[in-house]
């Protein structure tokens, strides 16, 4: 049996839940039917690592569509939507995924994938590169290529790159401006407060937000908190970044003093020990405490857990921490992505470009993997445009284009 999903009587269910998303994914729809047509991956065997969403399952069947044999596994062992999963394996995916994965469990599904010996491999926070670049390099140096969808990722296959450990060329899909522009502004900052909201049920306005980060992810969030009627707090460890956030309006100061009056805190990263022992005893009774980053390291459970001196499951999503003052404090979804541990991740409508990107990235690498060296690319920038094309298409909306005595004016130096 080349699946292991936790319970196949939910693919009826999830069938629908694709089918919804593709409702919402016009480009990828297009691309799809492209696909079809030219069966540009005929034979490829692509093996994946991704959140086990509605959205990525619309990816998985274009590239199907294409002619791959695909593996999939989760990059999250709380973010698979179960019945997705099920839907997949019932189509013929090789699907190694399931809610509620041990990380023993979790690393064994990376393992198995990986087995296949797949052509292409795409990948979302880099556990998968590093698995093949570490313990299974046979397989990595009959790689042709690979994808990479998030910051944290990208930074991990620099550092190889560096290195010179690379060994395989791998596109980074996050760079793309169709994917990071969007995804991590839009997409994350609205299903981050979705997350928050879906757990807690809180009102964010009046509260206090602390944003740990101010790169695309930390703005997304930073501004909808605002939209919500929130006071937002900018953390941040780049004086320009810093600088912009101030120039945006809000209030930066160092997170030991914004510790003290934050309501909720949601770090956005991708770095560890963010939030620690120090501030959480200066944080005030009941304090929400949330992770948009893509590993569970950016908040310092294991010091939280060594102060309380207790907790218990207070709902779903939501574990409550008794400081010994008596105070308690609120985590939410284990430190894990809020997004996609306590909601659904990003609109379908903002996965739709950065899932484009990933579609266009494993067709460009299958065509033109004799001529790629071992290093990090970013996604060509005709594919880049020509994503932002079909969306605004898809949207009914038309722009202008340049004449030749335009476009010549800009060539020139001669005015």
């Amino acid at each position: 049996m080349n699946f292991r999903v936790k319970d196949l009587s939910l693919a009826e269910k999830g069938r629908i839940q694709i089918e919804w998303a593709q409702r919402h994914m016009p480009v990828l729809n297009l691309i799809a039917k492209e696909f079809e047509e030219e069966k540009p991956l005929k034979g490829v065997r692509v093996a994946a690592v991704l959140h086990v969403t509605k959205e990525t399952a619309v990816l998985v069947e274009t590239l199907m569509r294409g002619g791959a044999e695909v593996w999939l596994a989760a990059s999250n062992p709380l973010s698979t939507q179960d019945d997705v999963a099920a839907a997949l394996a019932m189509e013929g995916v090789h699907v190694y995924a399931w809610r509620g994965e041990t990380m023993e469990e979790y690393f064994d599904a990376i393992k198995t994938i990986a087995k296949s010996e797949p052509h292409v491999v795409i990948d979302d926070g880099g556990d998968f590169h590093a698995y093949l670049h570490s313990q299974a390099t046979e397989i990595a140096e009959k790689v042709w290529g690979g994808t990479e969808e998030t910051t944290t990722g990208v930074i991990r296959l620099k550092a190889m790159e560096q290195q010179g450990i690379l060994k395989y060329p791998v596109i980074a899909v996050n760079n793309a401006l169709t994917k990071f522009m969007f995804d991590n502004r839009y997409g994350t900052g609205q299903s981050t407060l979705d997350g928050i909201m879906r757990a807690t049920n809180t009102l964010i306005a009046g509260k206090v937000v602390v944003v740990a980060g101010y790169g695309w992810v930390g703005r997304g969030i930073a501004w909808r908190a605002r939209g919500m009627g929130a006071r937002v707090i900018v953390a941040e460890v780049d004086p320009i970044r810093a600088l912009e956030a101030v120039m945006d309006g809000f209030e930066v100061m160092k997170m030991d003093k914004a510790a003290e009056i934050g309501d909720i805190f949601i770090t956005a990263t991708g770095n560890i020990n963010v939030i620690t022992r120090k501030h959480f005893e200066k944080m005030k009774d009941g304090a929400i405490l949330a992770n948009a980053g893509h590993f569970d390291v950016e908040i310092n459970v294991r010091e939280l857990e060594s102060i309380a001196i207790a907790k218990r499951e207070l709902r779903n999503c939501v574990t409550e921490y008794l400081m010994p003052n008596g105070r308690k404090l609120y985590l939410l979804a284990q430190g894990r992505l809020v997004n996609l541990v306590c909601a659904e991740g990003h609109p379908s409508e903002v996965m739709d470009m950065s899932f484009a990107n990933q579609a266009l990235a494993v067709r460009y690498i299958v065509k033109n993997r004799s001529t790629l060296e071992k290093r990090v690319y970013n996604v060509p920038k005709e594919i880049d445009t020509h994503i932002a094309e079909l969306k605004l298409k898809s949207m009914g909306i038309e722009i202008d284009s340049l004449t030749e005595e335009q476009m010549k004016y800009l060539k020139s130096w001669i005015i």
